[in-house]
């Protein structure tokens, strides 16, 4: 070797070893572990290769290792991590339990290489009743953002209404909104319609009890140094309230999110047509529980993704805080 390949190595060497030395650090040890255990487990079988599930498992580690080498904080490393090893634990039980020991009735509980398999063939039907899903949630829940922070900020605003307006919130915001499906689909002339009410019903009051929480809850400080500007009431709510009262709001409209999923899925159920709540109910009347556990696997990746485009911009709105 040279003098100049000598040096060269010799000025790469500081760089990259420390590099190396970082990386190594956000691995996460167990996750690696057990993604190899199960992948061992799914190609060391007496039946086929189990193709789709080790495809799957494959990609949960290559995520979460290019996840946790991009993360800047130990929290969010640590936190990929066991969420990936809790993947890989219930990949291999689920494995284990239904196509190894054969622990579980496999018309009850089918193995995960079959769900996939289905999953994949039911994938045109569930993305169709997403798309009617998808209509009636953004409808209702749409509709009770439009109302309830408005209205939440003027009753707020004026203490007078606020007082006037509370015991009639604490008395129907408590009042479960499933009641309302029965009706909901006997008076109004369409399932649609119901399903809409039911929603937007659902979503209303999470919505408006913490909008008027927020706003009782702005430090005078704030409001009356807003006032010596001699702002308009639209002004104020707007430009003032409107942003001191944001985090409770976001509070309220995520659990608003939470309601209007259950509503649309008890709707679909008991008097749908299409969407997801029909399709898990339509084939646990046939018994077909393959297709229902499909169905609790699309519905729960539906509000995953939701929920997390959801949290991002609330981040968004709060970036203030930060």
């Amino acid at each position: 070797m040279d003098s100049l390949t000598k040096n060269r190595l010799h000025g790469v060497t500081p760089v990259l070893l420390p590099a190396i030395g970082n990386a190594w650090q956000r691995i996460h040890p167990v996750q690696h572990i057990l993604y190899v255990l199960v992948a061992g487990i799914l190609l060391w079988s007496n039946n086929d290769v189990q193709w789709r599930t080790l495809l799957l498992v494959t990609l949960i580690e290559i995520i979460a290792t290019l996840r946790t080498i991009s993360s800047n904080t130990n929290t969010a490393r640590t936190a990929t991590g066991d969420i990936a090893s809790i993947l890989f634990l219930f990949f291999g039980a689920w494995y284990l339990a239904t196509t190894v020991l054969q622990l579980l009735d496999p018309m009850l509980v089918p193995g995960p290489e079959a769900v996939l398999t289905l999953f994949v063939a039911e994938l045109p039907d569930t993305l169709k009743g997403l798309r009617s899903s998808l209509l009636l949630l953004v409808s209702g829940y749409g509709l009770a953002i439009l109302t309830a922070i408005p209205l939440g900020l003027m009753v707020g605003y004026h203490r007078r209404m606020f007082h006037a307006a509370m015991p009639f919130t604490k008395l129907l915001g408590t009042i479960p909104p499933v009641v309302y499906i029965p009706y909901a689909i006997h008076f109004l002339p369409s399932f649609t319609a119901a399903s809409v009410t039911v929603i937007f019903v659902g979503a209303f009051w999470p919505i408006f009890i913490n909008t008027l929480s927020g706003v009782f809850n702005v430090p005078r400080g704030i409001i009356d140094a807003a006032r010596v500007l001699n702002l308009n009431t639209p002004t104020m709510l707007l430009r003032v309230i409107l942003p001191a009262s944001l985090p409770s709001i976001c509070t309220g409209a995520t659990l608003a999110l939470c309601f209007s999923f259950l509503m649309l899925t008890m709707a679909e159920m008991i008097g749908g047509s299409s969407g997801m709540g029909w399709y898990i109910s339509n084939f646990s009347e046939f018994a077909d529980y393959p297709r229902v556990i499909v169905g609790i696997i699309f519905i729960g990746l539906v509000v995953t993704t939701i929920t997390f485009f959801t949290e991002r911009l609330e981040r968004h709105l709060l970036r203030w805080r930060i």
